[in-house]
């Protein structure tokens, strides 16, 4: 059985930071404080000795308990070991919907290795999704690194606030792919790159229920954005999300 992985703020040696597994692993510790501290004690009840892992968001380190209080655990490190990376890098850029399915999509989109997210009002957006989403994205953040641990992620995904239309379209990655709902659109498979490499980047954009108005369609094709199709029935803007991450990771590997 795989160990389980959480994520700390840093690795320190002695009184300093270890910079991405640059320092030497003698005398390194981390520890975890509050909340993320007092789920490990009264929730999984650790105890002094039992290893588990740590990513401090860089790297992952194999870490010793050494006390375990209500409000603080701290580990040794012994070893830096391996982890495997997402195999591309992907932004998701998302059109408000109601939160409850956000939050899915951010659980679902964190375990499939997805890089950065962000949300955007749309027209057909439902009134007063925008005011409420700046409240939501530090709740956003804790699905997420659940999630990242969970699945044994290296680094947590980046979960933006609440970006303008006009910025998502200016993103510069070069593949940048609409999630269309109307007919006409490539395969997603056969749009992606022919020639892949784990450093790739790909950029995805995730209409609201009801679908993109015409002026927003093309607003997007005018900025550059390549319009795909993952069939023939019409899913819901977590539900093609998520599909579309599937692919493009599977694609990948």
């Amino acid at each position: 059985m795989a160990r389980r992985r959480f994520f700390v703020p840093e690795i320190h040696s002695g009184s300093a930071t270890l910079a991405g597994g640059s320092a030497t692993l003698s005398g390194l510790s981390a520890m975890l404080t509050g909340n993320d501290a007092h789920h490990l004690t009264r929730v999984l009840r650790v105890e002094k000795g039992q290893k588990y892992e740590v990513s401090d968001n860089r790297a992952v380190y194999l870490a010793e308990v050494e006390a375990a209080r209500r409000d603080l655990v701290t580990f040794r490190v012994i070893e830096q070991i391996e982890a495997a990376e997402v195999p591309v890098r992907v932004a998701l850029y998302v059109a408000l919907v109601r939160f409850e399915r956000i939050d899915l999509l951010v659980e679902k989109a964190t375990e499939l290795g997805v890089e950065r997210m962000a949300f955007f009002e749309t027209e057909r957006s439902e009134r007063g999704l925008d005011r409420g989403a700046e409240k939501r994205v530090s709740r956003w953040q804790r699905i997420a690194r659940e999630a990242s641990e969970q699945s044994r992620r290296v680094r947590l995904p980046e979960i933006a606030a609440l970006m303008s239309f006009q910025d998502v379209l200016e993103d510069a990655v070069p593949c940048r792919l609409l999630l269309d709902e109307e007919p006409g659109g490539a395969s997603l498979l056969t749009a992606l790159p022919a020639e892949r490499t784990p450093e790739d980047r790909v950029s995805l954009l995730v209409g609201p229920e009801g679908g993109w108005t015409d002026r927003e369609r093309a607003l997007i094709h005018d900025a550059g954005w390549r319009s795909v199709s993952l069939g023939p029935t019409i899913l819901r803007t977590e539900t093609a999300a998520i599909a579309a991450l599937a692919v493009i990771t599977a694609a990948w590997l």
